[in-house]
């Protein structure tokens, strides 16, 4: 996001209703006490992928060194 597109995301909220202004305060305090204190904590959709892919490893599933590698090249710089 840019500081254009935020600038006017902001302009915009304040047409919002009162309670949907302040639940965007308290979630952007939330993002800024988190930013912070340096200690990451994990949303209950990142917890409930934690534990599909532990349960997956647990049960001995894993990816092959050829999907490894695809899901590498995906993200590497070109």
């Amino acid at each position: 996001m840019t500081a254009a597109e935020l600038k006017n995301l902001l302009d915009r909220v304040k047409s919002w209703p009162e309670t949907a202004q302040d639940e965007l305060v308290s979630i952007a305090n939330q993002i800024e006490r988190e930013l912070q204190a340096d200690d990451y904590v994990a949303t209950r959709d990142e917890l409930r992928i934690i534990d599909a892919a532990t349960t997956s490893l647990d049960a001995g599933e894993s990816a092959t060194e050829e999907e490894v590698a695809a899901a590498f090249a995906k993200f590497r710089r070109k």
